[in-house]
């Protein structure tokens, strides 16, 4: 992960919890007393954000010393112990809050995404994410995202051309839009289309876009579209899918299935600091 990046966004959480000071440690904590303190699973899960939470101490006091015994991408039960920090007293207290809601939104998207993967790990399809983000944390998420083992989409409207369907109203057609699109964007850029019915599927085919992406078909007509493309082109499933639907839209036959539900409806993993 970007150091520059972490540094930013660090750097903004810290200064939103802590203002002009700590006002109960800085006033109940002597500034050269030590400790150790613990962050512990409460919940069994996937872990993701270890080097984000060590990035926080370290923003604070470059001396505390922070022991993950749990990498990101691992799994933990209710009980373990993910990681030791030692140093001063009050930059333990002062960075935990910080450190524990990146590490436990972070591990929650990991978890769910790792659920999702797992109902369909023997069929083709693959899951990737949205641009349905938590504004300021879209990159530790995808991360997240990857650590459950998805795959990432585009990162956001600079680096994968995507024809909406409002796109599509304001070109005035599909063949219209991809035409236009061709002929500005390079030529390595993929471009992909939304369509919500067969129709404008044959229209996206005769475009010959790189990828079309089912927005809100039913799995039958989902089946419909994947006898059609017959792998002209590459096929993304979208529109509310979760746990209830996702084995049966994975056996349609699409390639990929984006799921929005990882970032922006994911809970947070449960975890806790203590000193000892």
């Amino acid at each position: 992960m970007e150091p520059l990046y972490l540094q930013e966004i660090i750097s903004r959480a810290l200064a939103e919890d802590i203002g002009h000071g700590d006002i109960t440690t800085d006033n109940l904590v002597d500034a050269q007393a030590e400790s150790e303190g613990i962050f512990t699973a409460k919940a069994a899960g996937i872990i993701a954000g270890i080097t984000v939470a060590r990035a926080v101490f370290h923003y604070l006091d470059h001396e505390i010393e922070f022991t993950a015994l749990i990498e990101d991408g691992q799994a933990v039960a209710a009980g373990d112990t993910i990681a030791r920090v030692k140093g001063k007293t009050r930059v333990l207290l002062t960075g935990e809050r910080s450190a524990l809601n990146f590490m436990q939104r972070m591990s929650g998207i990991a978890t769910r995404t790792q659920k999702m993967v797992e109902l369909i790990r023997y069929q083709k399809a693959q899951i990737v994410d949205t641009r349905k983000t938590t504004p300021g944390m879209r990159r530790l998420e995808k991360y997240a995202v990857t650590t459950g083992g998805a795959r990432n989409h585009r990162f956001g409207l600079y680096d994968g051309a995507m024809i909406k369907d409002n796109h599509i109203k304001a070109a005035g057609g599909i063949l219209k839009a991809v035409t236009t699109l061709r002929a500005r964007i390079p030529h390595t850029i993929k471009i992909e289309v939304e369509v919500e019915n067969l129709e404008q599927l044959q229209e996206a085919l005769e475009a010959k876009v790189d990828i079309i992406m089912l927005d809100n078909m039913d799995t039958e007509t989902m089946k419909k579209a994947v006898e059609i493309v017959n792998g002209r082109a590459l096929l993304e499933a979208s529109g509310g899918i979760n746990e209830q639907t996702i084995v049966e839209v994975a056996k349609t036959g699409v390639d990929f299935i984006s799921i929005g539900a990882l970032t922006h409806s994911a809970g947070s993993l449960d975890i806790s600091f203590n000193l000892l």
